[in-house]
């Protein structure tokens, strides 16, 4: 449960969270470009969000503007980082050292994003033994073993569709709490306390298909 700038636990709404990271990154690169400091209209122009539905979003977790001034730049992206988590530092795991799997361990980024990736797994003989950003692909025969000894909390998964079921079930018990879940199966363990992100690449390129084929109908 996210928790507000005062520290008690509070229900904030899913579509709220989701735009907490989008403000947590423009505004680290409104930082970068030397801004300390930007009223909601500005903010508001620059992210396409209505200045009312910035305070609204923010207020969910408590003041952090100041009237007249507007927001620290600097100091409200690190109240967003603190309230997102990214200062604990879960640790992860990725299964699935594939084209996808590969990419996003040498690619994203998990430290800056409140993780620790702390190994990569795959069932190939081609790929176990490999370096993927200083990382060792290990065999995925280990993994029961290398879960009662490290405790990770997150699994990314970049597998076949036909073994996500399975495999989520397995690394519950071995203590897994979250999954960026990439094998186009739609996850939705009844375990509590387990948390699901469905990643379909497919559907957001689907989506843009949509929004492009509007716009050129417009003019035909």
């Amino acid at each position: 449960m996210p928790k507000g700038y005062d520290g008690k636990e509070s229900t904030v709404s899913l579509s709220v969270i989701r735009r907490m990271p989008r403000y947590y990154r423009f505004l680290g690169e409104l930082a970068k470009m030397g801004c300390t400091r930007i009223s909601s209209r500005e903010l508001s122009e620059k992210m396409g969000l209505t200045a009312s539905q910035i305070r609204q979003d923010l207020n969910c977790f408590g003041g952090f503007g100041q009237q007249g001034y507007g927001y620290n730049v600097p100091a409200l992206q690190d109240e967003i980082g603190k309230i997102l988590g990214l200062d604990q530092k879960l640790n992860a795991i990725l299964i699935g050292v594939g084209n996808l799997g590969r990419a996003i361990a040498t690619h994203m980024d998990f430290e800056a994003r409140g993780y620790n990736l702390l190994a990569l797994f795959d069932n190939s003989p081609d790929v176990i033994g490999t370096m993927v950003n200083q990382h060792t692909v290990e065999d995925i025969s280990i993994l029961d073993s290398f879960c009662r000894k490290h405790k990770p909390d997150v699994a990314v998964l970049c597998i076949p569709k036909e073994a996500a079921k399975a495999l989520a079930e397995q690394l519950i018990e071995l203590g897994i709490h979250g999954f960026w879940n990439f094998s186009h199966y739609d996850l939705s363990l009844n375990h509590e306390g387990i948390v699901v992100e469905n990643v379909h690449l497919g559907d957001s390129l689907m989506t843009l298909t949509y929004m492009v084929n509007k716009e050129l109908n417009k003019n035909k």
